[in-house]
């Protein structure tokens, strides 16, 4: 492992302050990629939680350009930015897109998806907190299964899965897809480093941790953000060319139990009588990361 000084940020990218609820994963997030990505930076911000942190106009929390855009246009909106950029002869900008998951898996996919299958030089990062928390927690096709927002029917949980955008995003053929989390710092900046300097579309989904949304205590969301990872719910990976690469394989078995038990949007999932649905949300985690590790060692050589 890398000495720890080496993820240290030297410059700080971002001004003091923000809009964030405590525990917000946004803040640490774009405090972190801004410190590589640098002021040479346009990033192009749909609606979502970030379109607040970082300020309404004429506030700005980065030290870059900043281009507020609609709901469902980040991706179009980042690919007219890097046009007019090209043709001013500055290609070395960055044009990064931050966008929260119902921006990305939702409203803003058709644009996504465009832009992704055009190989325009944009890196895209989504903060998946699992919801549109923006907005009032409402469910998302990113929310987990069992979990409860303001918009689930029946019961008040989430009944399906949520989508697999990180196999959509691959079946795309791009040079570069990565998922990260905060609780991993080091591989989460690796991953903007390579990402970087990368040319093409580019993709990076991070766990963000909402307090407000997950009900959870913000002075945990780094040690649930862990847990995450450690209980194989939110894997680390990432895909080169097609080729499947997973970052990091617990030593030991940690039930996803063990994560979900502190937030209260599955605190339902814990009563009598609902060991059935903790058995299924792990079952189907055991088959994805069962599947990402067949991917794993599937050689896409001809």
């Amino acid at each position: 492992m890398k000495p720890a000084q080496d993820f240290l940020i030297k410059e700080e990218q971002v001004y003091s302050g923000a809009l964030s609820c405590r525990g917000c994963g946004w803040s640490l997030l774009a405090r972190h990629l801004a410190s590589i990505l640098g002021e040479d930076t346009v990033y192009v911000v749909p609606a979502s939680c970030f379109s607040i942190i970082t300020g309404p106009y004429p506030l700005n929390d980065l030290k870059a350009n900043v281009v507020h855009t609609v709901f469902a246009a980040a991706s179009a909106t980042a690919t007219g930015v890097r046009a007019a950029l090209d043709r001013q002869g500055k290609q070395d900008t960055m044009v990064a897109v931050l966008a929260g998951d119902g921006g990305t898996f939702d409203i803003g996919f058709q644009a996504l998806s465009g832009a992704a299958a055009r190989g325009e030089n944009i890196l895209y990062v989504c903060n998946n907190n699992g919801a549109y928390m923006n907005t009032g927690i409402q469910s998302s096709t990113a929310t987990p299964y069992g979990a409860v927002t303001t918009t689930n029917p029946g019961r008040g949980y989430k009944r399906t899965w949520p989508k697999d955008l990180m196999g959509i995003i691959a079946a795309h053929n791009l040079p570069y897809a990565a998922t990260a989390s905060l609780a991993f710092m080091e591989d989460l900046r690796a991953k903007i480093k390579k990402a970087r300097d990368v040319h093409g579309f580019r993709f990076i989904m991070v766990d963000g941790p909402c307090p407000p949304g997950h009900k959870t205590d913000p002075g945990q969301s780094i040690e649930i953000g862990r847990l995450a990872v450690e209980s194989r719910l939110f894997p680390l990976f990432e895909v080169e060319d097609r080729n499947y690469t997973v970052n990091y394989k617990p030593e030991k078995m940690i039930p996803v139990a063990e994560c979900m038990k502190h937030q209260g949007r599955f605190r339902h999932l814990f009563k009598e009588g609902s060991q059935e649905l903790l058995d299924e949300v792990q079952a189907h985690t055991d088959r994805y990361w069962q599947r990402l590790l067949e991917m794993e060692g599937v050689s896409t050589e001809i």
